[in-house]
């Protein structure tokens, strides 16, 4: 995912909480890097050839040298969130380019919310064993649980290192942003996003009803509660991404604060754009018993999910950038 991505304006730091953190911080920042432990504690010890968590029979032992890449890539996008922890609490981090954080930032909110809301919306609903076996359940315990706590941890650390650095950006209400913040081509990119993103969320609403329609044989067979959850999710994300983007592109909503719709615009983007990438990813990959390819309906679904989520991020990077420009 290499395309324009949002980013923060690139302006010197308002404060200087971010370069002297107090306790809080501290103890947000040590917990935020102790949740990354056990998932970079099992996915060093599959590299290194360990099968703990993984039962007899698994997919993930068909392609061992696969793995072993996936396992490294994924180890450094957690180590990331060390990184960022650190970034967020540190002297020197004050002084890193706006972007060079943002993306990262963006990419983990992206990655990290919606297993935050999904995971435990579908321990109560229930959640379902696979057919095949895949990983043991302690493994989504472990694993599951350490993200939940690295996104409340780093969200809260970014939020209180952006209202340190940008707060000015976001005061005031929806009425108070210029119209020129967005202009004629943000507008025009919004709404064709938009406008797009309405297809693959019509094969989410048929696989929520139930549908196997255009779903992978094995996803179809386990078409259950999990499956439901999850489709709901992505819904939950896409209407938080127009959402936000329109009210901040159109100053809908002019009573509200600007935080809000801007909250709803980060993470329904993220949500949209990383998450369709990251299952376009899983998607591509070599399934067992098949030739790998997965129907085209939903490989498009994720593709087009991850280049209008990007869009619809990269609107609200502008705004916020020209935004920050008016108010320096």
């Amino acid at each position: 995912m290499t395309t324009t991505t949002p980013a923060a304006p690139s302006t010197t730091p308002a404060g200087t909480a971010a370069c002297r953190p107090g306790p809080a911080r501290r103890a947000l920042r040590a917990l935020a890097v102790a949740s990354c432990v056990p998932y970079l504690t099992l996915k060093i010890a599959w590299v290194a050839g360990s099968r703990a968590g993984i039962p007899d029979g698994s997919a993930l032992l068909d392609d061992p040298a696969l793995m072993a890449a996936l396992n490294l890539m994924t180890v450094l996008m957690d180590a990331a969130v060390i990184v960022l922890a650190l970034l967020f609490t540190q002297r020197w981090g004050s002084a890193v380019r706006a972007w060079l954080l943002a993306f990262p930032m963006w990419v983990a909110t992206g990655l990290l919310a919606p297993i935050m809301v999904g995971y435990p919306a579908q321990l109560a609903a229930g959640r379902s064993a696979p057919a095949e076996p895949f990983l043991d359940e302690w493994v989504f315990t472990v694993v599951y649980t350490g993200f939940i706590v690295q996104g409340l941890t780093l969200g809260t650390l970014f939020a209180l290192y952006a209202r340190d650095r940008w707060g000015r950006v976001w005061q005031g209400r929806v009425a108070d942003l210029s119209p020129e913040a967005a202009g004629p081509v943000v507008r025009v990119t919004a709404v064709a996003a938009s406008a797009l993103l309405l297809a693959p969320s019509a094969l989410h609403v048929l696989w929520l009803s139930g549908s196997n329609r255009w779903l992978p044989a094995g996803q179809a067979a386990e078409h259950g509660g999990d499956l439901a959850v999850m489709e709901g999710v992505r819904l939950l994300f896409v209407a938080a991404a127009l959402a936000g983007v329109l009210m901040l592109v159109f100053r809908l909503g002019r009573a509200l604060p600007v935080k809000a719709p801007l909250a709803l615009a980060w993470t329904g983007s993220a949500g949209v754009g990383c998450w369709g990438g990251w299952l376009l990813l899983a998607a591509l990959m070599p399934q067992d018993g098949s030739d790998g390819e997965p129907p085209t309906a939903m490989a498009l679904a994720y593709a087009g999910e991850m280049i209008t989520g990007m869009l619809l991020g990269a609107c609200v990077a502008v705004l916020l950038r020209r935004r920050a420009v008016r108010t320096a």
